[in-house]
């Protein structure tokens, strides 16, 4: 069975939404939840979601033997980290103080308590939860959607990429954070595409059309 795009499964989440977004976008692809790291490899596109904890998530993922087949998904096919699975990426998290994939350079760091200050001086929660905007960095998954659209967030951390080239898209909460980041076949965002309507809808067809240059 050939396997268009395989939606990584390591106990962390409710997928079912990711992968019926994505069948919806794109009817004609074989989409397959699975934590096999065999048909992760097989597959011609992953995408890399979660929720919860880090440490949580790091573990699970490692117990079930999926570290080899992610790092050589993102090496060479076309590949979307959401929400856990961007934050993974990275080479640490304040959260459980936890290592992560490295596979970008950079730390993933909690809101911190001190700067939840909204412009009418009230303070704001922890998580970020509800719509925001985003101010797109040009890339070839934000075709179609204007500037500034809004999107979904629930999440109490946000990454801190040591590279600004690495950085695909700003919000702000209450200062600007990175929400969205690529390096070349890789491209992973804070918030939740299957959860945002019609925008998030059409990064996701976009990542199915998406042919990274070589």
């Amino acid at each position: 069975m050939t396997i268009d795009i395989a939606v990584i499964d390591y106990g962390m989440g409710n997928l079912r939404s990711v992968s019926k977004a994505i069948e919806h976008v794109a009817p004609g692809c074989s989409v397959v939840v699975t934590g096999d790291p065999a048909q992760v490899a097989a597959a011609r596109r992953v995408v890399f979601p979660g929720q919860g904890a880090m440490p949580d998530c790091m573990r699970e993922m490692e117990a079930r033997g999926l570290r080899r087949a992610l790092l050589d998904a993102a090496r060479d096919k076309p590949f979307l980290g959401i929400c856990i699975g961007l934050q993974m990426l990275f080479e640490h998290s304040e959260e459980g103080d936890t290592p992560g994939l490295g596979l970008l350079p950079g730390r993933v760091r909690r809101f911190p308590a001190e700067r939840m200050i909204g412009a009418d001086g009230g303070k704001l929660k922890v998580p970020h939860m509800g719509w925001n905007e985003v101010e797109q960095v040009p890339h070839a998954l934000w075709a179609g959607i204007p500037d500034r659209c809004r999107f979904y967030f629930v999440h109490s951390y946000y990454p801190e990429p040591a590279d600004a080239a690495l950085v695909a898209g700003w919000s702000a909460y209450p200062f600007r954070f990175a929400c969205a980041a690529t390096r070349a076949n890789v491209f992973a965002v804070q918030f939740h595409p299957e959860k945002s309507h019609a925008a998030g809808l059409r990064l996701l067809a976009n990542f199915v059309a998406w042919q990274p240059a070589g």
